[in-house]
């Protein structure tokens, strides 16, 4: 079975670029900001206490999407811009954002470190500004082998944004089938600590064994420290009840769960949508409080993407320009519990019964 997918604090407003250490710029923005609506809004603070992620310190979930690699060439770089972060946010109200950040893979962030990083800090700083959180995902199989690298952009990373509440670190996308005692876990802690040493308190969360399918292995051995989460990734139509027991069982030791990635498709990236399971996973989602992000915006010619190919690069896409999967997964992100309720006319979310 092939689980790897390959490459086959601001109202939601244009970002300007003023420098913001000029009085008069400042004052500029302020008023800008003042004439949009009042005070500065944001985004509550996240934390983990048990096994449930808190916003502002009450038990909250939020959905939305991923990107896919930011990899040059790869074809899905071109979505990383402030036009496709905004129209997320005002279309589908997504509340998440994830830059899949490519690494070791070609064209990734270890040949390419500029271009990558500047996409990165392109959605960011959009996801800032349309008040939404952010992932940063350090995009690999094999972060262990480049742990320091990891180290070197995450404290740069820490060291941009580490003030603002909606950033989120992804240290591990997908570990393959690898030791989490012996080599997971050791990476994530010389990476999180690198981090804390800037950053103390922002939510970061770690890759699972096993495509991040074994969080009740990390369960066992969790890290030490505060505002630590664990990655669960599942495809609906490869990971069924097995794995939401691995993610009750992780639930049950007492750590808290995040779904960086998720897709209604095979664990591939292709294939037709699995409903049932799909909706069997959003049932689970929402009564255990997990937040997700789903794989991924793209026009890639599979079942994973949400638009169909030649779709626009800054958003603004119609219904018949989401695929299948899309159109599911824009249903389930704009009516999860806190999204603000879909338009006159848009179907809300519900669990169909089973046939």
């Amino acid at each position: 079975m092939n689980l790897v997918i390959h490459p086959t604090k601001r109202f939601p407003m244009p970002v300007f670029a003023f420098p913001f250490r000029r009085t008069s710029t400042a004052l500029f923005s302020a008023l800008m900001l003042a004439h949009a609506g009042g005070a500065l809004a944001d985004v509550s603070p996240l934390s983990v206490s048990g096994n449930k992620v808190l916003a502002g310190g009450q038990t909250a979930s939020f959905a939305g999407n991923s990107l896919f690699w930011s990899n040059n060439g790869w074809g899905g770089e071109k979505f990383y811009n402030a036009g496709t972060v905004g129209w997320l946010k005002s279309d589908w109200k997504s509340k998440v954002v994830r830059v899949a950040m490519g690494v070791d893979e070609g064209g990734g962030y270890l040949q390419e470190a500029a271009a990558n990083k500047a996409r990165v800090k392109t959605v960011v700083d959009a996801a800032i500004a349309n008040d939404m959180y952010v992932i940063i995902d350090w995009h690999t199989h094999h972060a262990e082998n480049y742990r320091s690298q990891a180290i070197t952009f995450f404290e740069e990373m820490a060291r941009t944004y580490g003030k603002s509440n909606h950033v989120i670190y992804e240290v591990y996308n997908e570990p393959l089938n690898i030791s989490w005692s012996d080599t997971i876990k050791p990476y994530a802690q010389a990476v999180i600590n690198a981090i804390r040493a800037i950053d103390p308190d922002n939510l970061i969360i770690v890759g699972t064994p096993n495509w991040s399918q074994d969080v009740d292995v990390a369960s066992r051995a969790p890290i030490s420290g505060a505002n630590i989460a664990y990655t669960l990734h599942f495809y609906a139509g490869t990971h069924g009840q097995f794995l939401r027991d691995k993610a009750q069982t992780a639930l049950n030791n007492g750590i808290a769960l995040f779904v960086t990635e998720w897709g209604s498709v095979g664990a591939s990236g292709d294939g037709d949508v699995a409903d049932a399971e799909t909706w069997a996973w959003v049932d689970f989602m929402k009564a255990k409080g997990i937040s997700h992000a789903n794989w991924a915006l793209n026009d890639k010619p599979e079942g994973a993407s949400v638009l169909v190919q030649g779709a626009s690069a800054q958003g603004g896409w119609s219904a018949g320009q989401l695929t299948r999967s899309g159109a599911l997964a824009k249903q389930i992100i704009s009516g999860w519990p806190g999204a603000t309720v879909p338009a006159a006319g848009c179907t809300s979310v519900s669990t169909p019964p089973e046939t």
